[in-house]
């Protein structure tokens, strides 16, 4: 930087910042907030009712929407969003009460499947009503029908800049 404050290796003005307005300061805000409170409303429950943390009751969903309730550890860590080394803890502490096993991947014997049990499953499937209900009451009871539909749309656009592809937002 030169004493004026220009950057003598640039060519050109540098692009000013497009700064939020105030309404979009507002809505990123809440933005924000939504995507620290949420979370932590649901663990809440989940550790409450379920003896779940968030991020294990979406292993076990993850687990019970495949075919045979079982996935290769790297598919299951892509699916939720994790390190091989964060879910390799995580499937562990599962297993303990017996809801998820390990297993030899059949086709590939150097890959290892997370199997849903059918203690976990039951598990689960008890869990499930509470679980919905704290997303009903936290995320979608102060919403009008038309709201639901005007929301998903909004945000599909915003997972479009984040997940172009789809491949992270599984169900949407």
């Amino acid at each position: 930087m030169t004493e004026d404050g220009e950057d003598p290796g640039s060519a050109g003005e540098i692009d000013e910042p497009r700064w939020l307005t105030e309404d979009e300061r507002h809505m990123w805000m809440r933005l924000v907030a939504l995507t620290i409170l949420l979370p932590a409303g649901i663990e809440s429950q989940l550790k409450r009712d379920a003896g779940l943390s968030f991020f294990e009751y979406h292993v076990l969903a993850m687990l019970s929407e495949a075919d045979g309730r079982r996935r290769l550890m790297s598919e299951l860590a892509f699916w939720t969003n994790s390190s091989l080394s964060r879910l390799s803890h995580v499937v562990t502490r599962l297993e303990k009460p017996g809801w998820v096993r390990r297993e030899a991947c059949e086709t590939d014997g150097r890959a290892i499947n997370a199997v849903l049990t059918d203690a976990g499953f039951a598990h689960l499937k008890a869990s499930a009503p509470a679980h919905v209900s704290e997303v009903r009451r936290l995320a979608l009871d102060r919403l009008a029908p038309d709201d639901v539909g005007v929301l998903s749309e909004i945000l599909a656009k915003m997972l479009d800049a984040v997940d172009p592809d789809g491949r992270r937002t599984p169900g949407t």
